[in-house]
């Protein structure tokens, strides 16, 4: 076979080749264009349902927030409108939050109104809670919602036998968790660990008897160390800095 019959061979080159190729068809280019814009992000069911709640309820409504990374929508309101907006919250279509699943408080000795008193809203309708907040400082009352729901009497019992709440036109206003003749509130901040009172039965008198707590000692500082931890040298210690001669004297010929 001679050589010029031969099929010339293929050069390749290493020249840029761009993939980007015009299309016959009329239409959209399969490759990105970068003036189009993206599409803003929707906005959160959840906020969208808190400003909704905060238009219809007016002044009543201090701030809307998200918490539990945009979970949970929380309302803090305003003391005196306190049963009107729960009112509005269950009766209101566009809202109906049927079911009061729980009240109750936290304590924040910092503040002056140090005491929030907490509900927890839930609609079985439309599958959606809302979480809503007011303050007090332990001496003016809060509306009670048990001409609502009438389950918030045990919730405000609660609220009020561990932080000392009082709720306005609460009708029966006794302890719920604590004995009866207990002293003071034990989920406050500044309530004692050991308490005001202890009881005991009382052999001879054949009963439960209150007395004020005593201390069998006094406190003391516990260093929580393990025996081990707490011995600074052991047996044989005393020999690791010694040269081997000083060892052998003290160890005896072997």
């Amino acid at each position: 076979m001679c050589r010029a019959a031969r099929r010339p061979r293929r050069r390749w080159s290493t020249a840029f080749c761009s993939s980007r190729r015009r299309s016959a068809v009329p239409g959209a280019s399969s490759v990105a264009d970068p003036t189009t814009e993206t599409p803003a992000a929707a906005p959160n069911p959840l906020l969208v349902l808190g400003e909704e709640i905060a238009k219809a309820a007016g002044a009543a409504v201090s701030s809307v927030t998200l918490a539990c990374g945009g979970a949970e929508l929380v309302l803090r309101v305003a003391r005196a409108q306190w049963a009107s907006l729960h009112a509005m919250l269950r009766d209101d279509p566009r809202f109906a939050f049927e079911q009061l699943m729980d009240i109750c408080g936290v304590d924040w000795p910092e503040q002056p109104e140090r005491f929030e008193v907490v509900s927890n809203l839930l609609s079985l309708s439309l599958n959606r809670r809302v979480r809503v907040i007011t303050t007090t400082d332990g001496d003016q009352p809060v509306p009670s919602l048990s001409g609502l729901w009438p389950v918030a009497v045990w919730y405000e019992r609660e609220c009020w036998d561990m932080y000392g709440v009082v709720f306005a036109g609460l009708a029966d206003m006794r302890r719920i968790l604590t004995d009866y003749g207990f002293e003071g509130h034990p989920l406050r901040k500044d309530f004692p660990l050991t308490g005001h009172v202890e009881l005991r039965y009382d052999e001879n008198r054949k009963q439960v008897v209150y007395e004020p707590v005593q201390l069998a000692q006094d406190f003391r500082n516990f260093d929580f160390l393990s025996p081990w931890e707490a011995m600074t040298a052991l047996p044989g210690d005393e020999k690791v800095h010694l040269t081997r001669e000083d060892r052998a004297k003290i160890e005896g010929p072997r």
